[in-house]
């Protein structure tokens, strides 16, 4: 045998760099997805906190209506 190599790359060594190939191209659109999905995320805390921000200050302006009603009136009527 002769030191020589084949200038022609071998059916595995071709297999090999088609599954890299694709596991790189795979990856990066699983992280795009991770990416999406996180801003997704954010969007939705953002918005949920928004409602009960509102909500809260709903209440609480609510319960100082509350807290302002007039007095009823005491004394009970007595049976003639």
């Amino acid at each position: 045998m002769s030191g020589k190599k084949d200038s022609a790359p071998s059916p595995e060594s071709i297999a090999r760099a088609n599954r890299r190939r694709l596991a790189t191209e795979e990856g990066v659109r699983a992280m795009a997805d991770v990416a999406q999905k996180a801003a997704d995320v954010r969007k939705n805390m953002e918005r949920l906190r928004s409602l009960r921000e509102a909500k809260e200050a709903v209440e609480t302006h609510g319960s100082a209506a509350i807290v302002k009603r007039p007095a009823r009136k005491s004394g009970r009527l007595r049976p003639a």
